[in-house]
């Protein structure tokens, strides 16, 4: 069984955390880099984005993962994964892209560490 696909967005004093739910993979990683096109970053904030709901990630989210820290750095901003699953950590770990990105295990963590 499939886990419904969706995003949301909350704001913090650092910037927005973006959480994302379900699987993410070439269906719906255009629906998240839709979703983080239109978010407003602006330099010295941070883009935290909370995947705790993420139960799948192909090579297309990983992509749009790269796309997301793509737009920070273009805004002069950051980008922090929270809650990554154990296997797209693994994943992560496996492509080199560990480094790529900061993770912390709860939001809250990503802001204080950027604070």
């Amino acid at each position: 069984m499939t886990s419904p696909f969706s995003t949301s967005t909350a704001s913090a004093g650092t910037g927005p955390i973006l959480t994302v739910r379900g699987e993410l993979d070439v269906a719906t990683a255009p629906q998240l880099r839709t979703r983080i096109g239109e978010l407003t970053l602006e330099a010295g904030q941070l883009l935290v984005v909370d995947l705790e709901g993420v139960t799948f990630c192909d090579s297309s989210g990983i992509s749009t993962l790269i796309a997301a820290r793509n737009v920070a750095e273009a805004a002069e901003a950051k980008v922090a994964l929270v809650a990554v699953p154990t296997r797209l950590t693994r994943t992560l770990a496996l492509t080199g892209l560990a480094d790529f990105f900061p993770t912390y295990p709860t939001a809250g963590d990503a802001i204080s560490a950027h604070g």
